[in-house]
């Protein structure tokens, strides 16, 4: 499979990304089961996807709850059952009356010598943060943390029943002259149409989580466009004309 690899991106660490896929969907052919290839994030899993799109191959996915971001990708001629994924939750109590960040947990992971590509999603409710990460290294993180930042915090058992995500979403109707990437860009951040060319010049706005300096772009349904301090985007339909003319666009902000 890896003689298209460079069809997708020229990007080393994308190549590299496809080459262990290759031989994860080798490898799972040979043992007839599921061979698991992550944490991988939404740049990494939308390449994969149309690089195994080409192939008629679909890998599963799995970050431990409905609507992760970051997930372990499954090689599988079957459907991989949630509980076959080896990623564990880590359940961090603390007092209410503390505040802990997305960052402060990460740092004190990362402090550990624990690997990006093994941790997950890191959710945090009031009181509680709850980190999933690869299974091999759960007892490992359990042991070791009992302060993040500077706030005591105590592991206790995940309850899933209770566990809280809610991401931030709206959709929004928006109307433009057309679907170039500047004149949406410009819509969804009421910039001007030359300060939306420099964000763009400048490398602060993705297309399909990859970075694109071309502001004449055209964009098209289930792009996904990312622009930096404003969120992600999802092109979901054209719904129409108005009667100048103008484009009627649907499109879904996750903030």
């Amino acid at each position: 499979m890896n003689s298209k690899t460079a069809v997708y991106t020229s990007d080393k660490d994308d190549k590299e990304l496809l080459s262990r896929a290759d031989d994860a969907v080798r490898l799972s052919q040979l043992r007839h089961k599921p061979v698991f290839l992550g944490f991988l994030n939404e740049r990494e899993q939308y390449i994969l996807n149309e690089y195994l799109s080409s192939f008629h191959y679909e890998a599963s996915y799995f970050g431990g709850y409905d609507g992760s971001v970051r997930n372990i990708a499954s090689f599988c001629d079957y459907e991989t059952d949630e509980q076959d994924y080896p990623l564990e939750p880590v359940c961090f109590k603390f007092r209410k009356s503390d505040k802990l960040s997305h960052r402060d947990v990460l740092g004190s992971l990362m402090g550990l010598g624990i690997e990006r590509a093994s941790v997950g999603d890191i959710v945090i409710n009031e009181g509680q943060a709850v980190c999933f990460v690869k299974s091999e290294i759960s007892f490992y993180v359990t042991s070791q943390i009992s302060k993040i930042g500077r706030v005591g915090v105590q592991i206790i058992p995940f309850n899933k029943s209770s566990f809280v995500f809610e991401q931030s979403k709206e959709t929004l109707s928006v109307i433009i002259s057309s679907m170039r990437l500047d004149a949406v860009a410009a819509a969804l951040t009421g910039l001007s149409r030359g300060k939306t060319a420099e964000l763009i010049a400048s490398g602060k706005v993705a297309v399909n989580y990859i970075e694109t300096k071309n502001t004449s772009h055209f964009l098209k349904e289930n792009d996904i466009l990312s622009i930096r301090k404003s969120g992600k985007f999802i092109i979901k339909e054209q719904s129409g004309l108005t009667k100048k003319g103008r484009l009627k666009v649907i499109i879904e902000h996750y903030r």
